[in-house]
């Protein structure tokens, strides 16, 4: 078996080595694993740092021009080889030592989806006003699709290859978010959560969303629920 591990990165010079250090780190047993780094146009030196990092395990995809977290996974799916594919941000906001964790439920056959939690396991705490938005849109989200979601902003998310199939990507930005949590629900999957750890970082440290991503995740979810 093998896990697809997906990148973006956008201006992580300071922590893309030391992210690729941890991802390759992880020990899942006989699961091998494939990372596939998509650049999103960084102008900070990060592709210098990338190509030296390309190996055997690590594929690295070159965009001139920077269109967002979505657009960078689109560009990644084609690629992957994996059973398994997780979404992996290049900040160090979460730790890959919580793979095994999230990918128990799918091996022991209960779930094709997982998510991880961010509000039910150990975390440093996150700045208020991006609780509230994480609290309303995942609000949002169960009663829109029947849910009932703790976090469903997370990055870490977890799928089987299979259950992504005919789902087509078109967010570009990072309301990727709520579209593939409302094309997985609309396919009648339900979403199997896990409690991980988090270390939410500051703006001061490179935080990019802000609460214009918050609105356009509102229309997202509004958006799909109607239609395809």
């Amino acid at each position: 078996m093998k896990i697809s591990v997906i990148i973006p990165v956008y201006n992580e010079r300071k922590t893309i080595q030391e992210i690729l250090r941890r991802v390759r780190a992880v020990d899942l047993g006989e699961i091998e694993k494939e990372i596939i780094v998509v650049d999103d146009g960084s102008t900070d030196g990060t592709p210098d740092i990338l190509r030296l990092e390309e190996d055997s395990t690590t594929r690295v995809i070159y965009k001139k021009e920077n269109q967002g977290k979505g657009a960078a996974i689109r560009s990644a799916l084609p690629n992957v080889t994996g059973d398994f594919v997780i979404i992996q941000d290049a900040d160090l906001e979460y730790d890959p030592d919580d793979y095994r964790e999230m990918i128990t439920p799918i091996l022991k056959g209960k779930a094709e989806v997982v998510y991880g939690s961010r509000f039910t396991g150990e975390h440093r705490n996150m700045l208020f006003w991006h609780m509230v938005g994480n609290k309303f849109l995942s609000l949002v989200t169960n009663v829109l699709y029947n849910t009932t979601l703790s976090d469903m902003e997370t990055c870490y998310k977890l799928f089987k290859r299979e259950a992504l199939e005919g789902i087509e990507i078109k967010s570009n930005r990072f309301e990727f978010e709520p579209e593939i949590t409302a094309k997985i629900l609309k396919k009648k999957i339900r979403i199997y959560e896990v409690p991980i750890s988090y270390a939410g970082r500051e703006y001061s440290e490179g935080k990019k969303i802000t609460w214009k991503d918050g609105i356009l995740a509102l229309w997202t979810l509004i958006k799909y629920r109607f239609v395809n």
